[in-house]
């Protein structure tokens, strides 16, 4: 209560403070500056002439200010463009709307560089350590969102297999739950596996914001690694449609559309929906248990034989429809929304590739409705509120009942009186997720930036077991309940265009209770646990951003991340989790530099390297574990220390719309840095300054693309593009425990893909091929999960919009005055 009185009263004084001084010989300017493209220009300084009265841009371009009535001279300013005046006539307690689209300035760094070759840009004037994914050139393509964020620095995708496998993502030597995922900044926990990056295509995001160490408190995150921001499209007028389907080897088959209407008078409804499906069907290399006529088994695990996958189906379908109002004067934006998606998915192997299951599968489905509110200058001028909110009914089904034990040939074996390949079940788990957030804005006096978030989160699951019926199993009995809320306070002093500075403090908790075992044996006389953890973090980001094109980034944040749900409580099947996990420390500490010049209007040039600094205490690690049975399963625990300390360098160059070629480089060396055994021992840690297992720590990847313009016809255009990743071997387990000779490592490989897209009509017709891993090489990841080979792929997009009347329309109207 103490807390909440004292948010409240913040919140209240920056009311206050931003009530503004009315007088009878003033009007309000309002407007927004954008470049040429379309693309917002945000903290560009808009001003009176030969005054001090002025502002600066929000992050989405947008600006409001009192100026005296009269004839008055508008000057926009930001680095890298060039300068803009207009003259404009303001009525007394009247608004008149200005908009700006000033003109790129020769040999300057952009204020974030839209690559539409390489993809990838800067956020420059953020103080954070961030990149930006523009995935329209990636809109042709069969990526979905995690092969689209692979090629920025630093970035690596884990997967367990093909489409719909399990899949982690690697940032800057963090991975998995390290990374929080968010959609227009409402935070994606509890939605599903059909919502999962691997599975939304890449036309689904105009684009991906990767936030990487510290995080702004605006997300309201607990994250160690960094955020992924997945940004639809919201600038729409009009209608727009844009649909396509893909087709390729192991019968997979991808499909998406996407249709979106605004009505003049503000109503606006949006559907999207998209389907994956594959048999998966690939070929993998491993030894193979054989089934004898006698009844006996065999294993020779020198033998290496070349078997196809037989039991790895896999689809999903997903539905999320909104519809609202917009650009009222009420809200900016109020929106109603729901989603619905269902998946089915046949399970090969356990978490090593040695366990084969024939007929274990998993099944489910999730409903979730969903509110957006924002609206800018709220009671006062300056003042923003921001509110989602969301409810997730989730229901999982694990199935494992079979009688049988399978080979990779596809041979089963009965097993007398055993049931379940892995473990008997037929389980249904309901888990019920809310998420709400609401963060305040507050610009005082165009230097001064406050933010005030918060996000809370309730998650619950209960199971039910259908072996024998509908019954409820005594550790089942025990619901498992996790309730988070994080609170987030920010200041951003902007002096100038050059340079800013963020502070900023995080207040978490978190309280968790479920079942735990008291028994010997780990399996009965189940009581439930609760504990309840909670930390204040903290940080500070800094830029510089100078006329040659160079910048330098600085940040430090104190943070935490708190145990999640499959982390706590597990998967109901292959993973277990620990209810009495302690919550993630680190003190993080980025600095990167970066250099961004265009020459003679035809060459453009872009360098960056970035320094990590990770000092993490209580690291929540991923184990894999055998219990009786020789059943396989990962289970999680926390380590103790782990320090990380790395780089990344990245380099592109274009030529005017021709040629666009790039690369990064990755080296992290994540190490156990526990010195002792156990706490107060003064026995040494063999595995002190040991590499940690199971993680990738040097990687890179290149690409190169090829234009060709007006190509048989104008407006028609040819693109070829070929990349490929390199990933150096690692560990499997401890790297220094045992005989350097028997050690297990996953072997380096380095995979090559090649595309062919060609567009008609300025985009609306589009036609594409690719081949990925085209020379074959073995891929493995996840404890020497072996990925798929060679494949094909087609695809054929449509792309049609109603917009190009409107919004000549609205650039004709530049200029607007009235009372609201």
């Amino acid at each position: 209560m103490k807390r909440t009185g004292f948010n409240l009263m913040l919140t209240f004084g920056l009311v206050l403070l931003s009530l503004p001084v009315f007088g009878q010989n003033t009007g309000t300017v309002f407007g927004r500056v954008v470049s040429a493209d379309g693309e917002e220009i945000p903290y560009a300084t808009v001003f009176l002439k030969g005054t001090t009265r002025g502002t600066v841009t929000d992050d989405k371009g947008s600006y409001r200010f009192q100026v005296p009535a009269g004839v008055q001279t508008l000057v926009v300013s930001s680095v890298g463009y060039k300068q803009n005046e207009r003259q404009i006539t303001v009525q007394t307690d009247q608004e008149t709307e200005v908009n700006f689209a000033p003109e790129k300035e020769a040999l300057v760094g952009e204020e974030v560089v839209v690559r539409a070759q390489g993809g990838v840009s800067r956020v420059n004037k953020s103080a954070y350590n961030a990149v930006a994914v523009d995935t329209k050139a990636l809109q042709n393509s069969t990526k979905n969102l995690s092969q689209a964020i692979a090629q920025v620095p630093g970035m690596k995708i884990r997967e367990s297999g093909g489409v719909g496998s399990d899949m982690q993502l690697l940032m800057d030597g963090f991975s998995g739950k390290h990374i929080k995922i968010f959609i227009d900044g409402v935070p994606q926990e509890g939605v599903g596996s059909s919502f999962g990056l691997n599975n939304i295509p890449v036309n689904y995001a105009e684009r991906i914001e990767i936030y990487r160490g510290v995080v702004p408190v605006g997300f309201g995150a607990d994250a160690l690694g960094g955020v992924i921001n997945i940004v639809t499209n919201k600038k729409r007028s009009g209608w727009n449609l844009d649909a396509s389907y893909a087709y390729g080897s192991f019968n997979t088959h991808k499909s998406h559309i996407n249709f979106n209407y605004t009505l003049g008078s503000g109503w606006m409804f949006e559907v999207n929906a998209f389907q994956n499906y594959s048999d998966n069907n690939y070929r993998i290399d491993t030894p193979v248990e054989h089934f004898n006529a006698d009844g006996s088994t065999s294993l020779n695990t020198s033998k290496i034989e070349h078997v196809r996958r037989f039991h790895d189906t896999y689809h999903n379908e997903a539905a999320v429809a909104k519809v609202g109002m917009v650009n009222r004067s009420w809200a900016d934006r109020l929106l109603l929304g729901f989603a619905y998606s269902q998946m089915y998915k046949e399970i090969q192997n356990g978490v090593i590739q040695k366990v084969v299951f024939g007929q274990k599968f998993r099944k489910g489905h999730s409903l979730m409705p969903s509110l957006e509110y924002s609206k800018q200058d709220l009671l006062t001028e300056g003042l923003t509120l921001s509110m989602t909110a969301n409810y997730n009914d989730n229901t999982v089904r694990n199935v494992d009942t079979s009688a049988y034990r399978y080979n990779w040939l596809g041979e089963k074996k009965y097993m007398s009186g055993s049931l379940g390949e892995q473990a008997y079940q037929d389980l249904e788990s309901k888990n019920r997720n809310w998420n709400g957030t609401v963060t305040l804005r507050y610009r005082l006096g165009g230097r001064h930036l406050f933010l005030l978030n918060h996000v809370t989160n309730n998650f619950r699951r209960d199971n039910t077991s259908r072996v024998g019926g509908t019954t409820v199993s005594e550790a089942d009995a025990i619901a498992k309940i996790t309730r988070k809320n994080i609170s987030g306070l920010s200041y951003q002093y902007i002096p100038s265009e050059a340079w800013n500075i963020s502070l900023f403090g995080k207040y978490y908790n978190q309280y968790n209770s479920g079942p735990v075992s008291t028994s010997a044996s780990g399996t009965d006389n189940y009581v439930p646990l609760s504990n309840f953890v909670s930390a204040f973090g903290y940080g500070a980001a800094a830029t510089y951003l100078m006329k040659n094109g160079l910048q330098a980034k600085l940040s430090y944040e104190r943070a935490y991340r708190l145990p999640t749900n499959e982390e706590l409580f597990g998967d109901e099947d292959l993973e277990l989790g620990s209810v009495g996990l302690k919550p993630e420390r680190s003190d993080n500490l980025n600095l990167s530099l970066s250099f961004d010049r265009q020459f003679a209007g035809v060459h453009g040039l872009y360098a960056e390297v970035g320094f990590v600094y990770r000092n993490m205490k209580d690291y929540i690690q991923r184990t894999i574990s055998t219990y009786s049975g020789n059943k396989t399963y990962a289970s999680y625990s926390n380590h103790g220390k782990v320090l990380t300390k790395g780089f990344n360098l990245a380099l592109r160059y274009t030529f005017a719309d021709w040629i666009s070629v790039g690369g990064n480089f990755t080296r992290m060396d994540v190490r156990d840095n526990v010195k002792t055994m156990m706490a107060g021992s003064s026995q040494a840690s063999l595995t002190y300054g040991a590499r940690m297992p199971n993680q990738p720590y040097m990687y890179a990847g290149s690409d190169i693309s090829f234009f060709w313009r007006d190509l048989l016809k104008k407006g028609n255009r040819l693109t070829v593009t070929y990349d490929n990743f390199y990933v150096h071997s690692f560990p499997l387990y401890a790297e220094n425990l045992g005989d350097a000779s028997s050690k297990e490592r996953v072997p380096s490989q380095f995979s090559h893909n090649i595309s062919l897209t060609y567009s008609l009509l300025q985009g609306r017709y589009n036609i594409t091929f690719e081949c990925t891993n085209f020379t074959n090489a073995k891929l493995y990841d996840n404890f020497s999960l072996q990925k798929a080979g060679r494949a094909f792929y087609g695809k054929v997009r449509i792309h049609f919009s109603g917009t190009e009347k409107a919004d000549k329309r609205d650039r004709g109207h530049k200029h607007r005055s009235g009372r609201r």
